[in-house]
């Protein structure tokens, strides 16, 4: 039918490229956004594994090397804490970086449409 008529197709067309702008904004800020939210937990919990944050605490008053003395517990649990401290500030870091790229994504339509508006005015 389309090869016949070329309005058909032209309106075809036309009707996938209205549908797809209306649909945009709620795939953004639905299924666009729970994928976002997915991307940025396994970033965070693929950095939180690379850190092994949880693996010094856990082991924090193990002594380091076998030392059972007292020094030795001494030195290690200090190295640990500060080995910790460090770490947990890394971990901190990108959980804010995570908080912000999620908020752009909410932002970046918004913006976009402000921009185009400004450029029309």
């Amino acid at each position: 039918m389309f090869k016949k008529n070329p309005l058909f197709a032209f309106l075809a067309a036309a009707g996938e490229v209205i549908f797809i702008i209306i649909y945009f904004p709620f795939w953004w800020y639905s299924i666009g956004f729970v994928r976002c939210l997915r991307y940025l937990g396994r970033f965070l919990r693929e950095r939180q594994e690379s850190l092994a944050l949880f693996v010094w605490l856990k082991n924090i008053f193990r002594p380091m090397y076998g030392q059972k003395d007292f020094t030795g517990r001494l030195i290690s649990f200090l190295m640990r804490v500060i080995q910790i401290i460090f770490r947990a500030l890394v971990l901190i870091i990108f959980l804010l970086l995570a908080l912000l790229l999620a908020l752009f994504w909410l932002a970046v339509p918004l913006l976009v449409l402000a921009l185009i508006i400004l450029q029309l005015l």
